[in-house]
């Protein structure tokens, strides 16, 4: 059995390097600094193949990768305030799905670099949300999170900012991220089945990236508490920022 034979159709060998090699950075990004994944995975892979692809297979390498910390994190988290916001990504992540199978993949991939930009801003200035948690907050923060997650699985940097911001200890705070998010996948698995986008070739591309994503994770999470935070923070900054200027489509006839 030959590689050609195992990758999915339309994918080519060349491609599937650029993404492992992407998953790769991105996956030691995470595993280091707890963020900034989809924020590099997403504008590059999605410069390689089609966005409506990308979306998914991440959704699959990351979930996987999550899934140890979410019996702790069920344990810890406010569940109540978990399933406020989880009730407004339950209509969020849909709307953000509908829009990825419609758009123009070039569309899409703008609408992409703006996200980044946006919420590398939002990173960058360490902004939080340090107003009362009302329901109807938390409920809004779900949805424009889930928008933001079904359409190119960006939905962190709104549920950071606002949780961040609130009077809870560090633990409860990254329990509430990590559970919200292992509910958020599970709408977003279920919105890209009936999109026709969690198909059998993106299933095949996970297999063949997802042990390179979760070398990623590992090597990224030895190295904290090696490295500078600090200088690895900006590092990551730097990638994003990089990612995203990288993937404009504007530039594919000077960088492809």
């Amino acid at each position: 059995m030959t590689l050609h034979s195992l990758l999915p159709s339309g994918i080519s060998a060349t491609a599937l390097l650029a993404l492992m090699a992407v998953g790769f950075v991105s996956s030691v990004a995470r595993g280091f600094s707890g963020f900034g994944s989809a924020l590099i995975f997403m504008p590059l892979a999605s410069a390689v193949i089609d966005p409506r692809v990308v979306a998914p297979l991440l959704l699959i390498i990351d979930f996987f990768a999550a899934a140890p910390l979410i019996p702790n994190a069920w344990r810890k988290a406010d569940r109540n305030a978990v399933a406020l916001m989880a009730a407004g990504a339950a209509v969020g992540v849909p709307l953000g799905t509908y829009a990825l199978t419609r758009l123009d993949p070039v569309t899409t991939r703008w609408i992409i670099a703006a996200f980044v930009f946006a919420l590398l801003a939002l990173l960058i200035t360490g902004w939080r949300y340090h107003g009362r948690a009302h329901p109807a907050a938390t409920t809004s923060v779900g949805a424009v999170s889930g928008f933001c997650s079904g359409l190119a699985q960006t939905g962190g940097p709104p549920v950071v900012a606002y949780w961040l911001g609130q009077p809870l200890t560090s633990a409860v705070a990254r329990a509430n991220i990590v559970l919200f998010f292992a509910i958020s996948d599970v709408f977003s698995v279920g919105s890209y089945l009936a999109g026709g986008l969690l198909t059998a070739d993106v299933i095949k591309l996970a297999l063949l990236t997802g042990p390179i994503y979760g070398l990623g994770l590992f090597i990224g999470a030895q190295l904290f508490g090696i490295a500078s935070e600090t200088l690895f923070r900006r590092t990551c900054y730097s990638l994003i920022a990089l990612a995203a200027v990288a993937g404009l489509p504007a530039l594919d006839s000077v960088l492809r």
